[in-house]
């Protein structure tokens, strides 16, 4: 079975808008892969075996380069990443916090959109005392004396 040039470029094509109903960002190289055997099998004579070698490796190798651009851990903005921002920040307690007991912290300029968060603390501490955010547990602050 020989495959021609035009049928590597029909897949690809197919492989390409398979990506939209699939959006897993993994078909779309696949199709870009087809895409360049259709090109090499228009330009020599490939056998089936080379064809489908060269498709596997393009392919394999655009993957693997999709995936290293987006390796984990690499963050290009701050977004989702809240205590950069907020650890540090000094406010005024409002309602005291103890070990197992919320309080609420108020701060001068908003934080992360609001100026009044529940906080917790591994000591207790009365309002009206400063603290400092020391961390960010779920959606609470953690304090501390300043």
């Amino acid at each position: 079975m020989d495959l021609a040039w035009w049928h590597w470029a029909v897949g690809g094509i197919v492989l390409i808008v398979a990506e939209l109903v699939v959006p897993s960002f993994v078909l779309i190289w696949f199709g870009a892969g087809a895409l360049v055997v259709a090109l090499a099998v228009a330009l020599a004579d490939l056998t089936l075996t080379a064809q489908l070698g060269l498709w596997l490796i393009v392919s394999l190798v655009l993957v693997a380069a999709w995936f290293k651009v987006f390796k984990p851990g690499m963050h290009k903005t701050k977004v989702g990443m809240a205590d950069a921002g907020v650890i540090g920040e000094v406010g005024v307690l409002v309602h005291e916090v103890a070990p197992f007991h919320k309080g609420k912290v108020r701060f001068q300029k908003p934080v992360l959109g609001d100026d009044v968060w529940v906080c917790i603390a591994d000591e207790e501490i009365k309002s009206g005392e400063r603290v400092r955010v020391l961390a960010i547990e779920g959606s609470l602050l953690k304090v501390g004396r300043v």
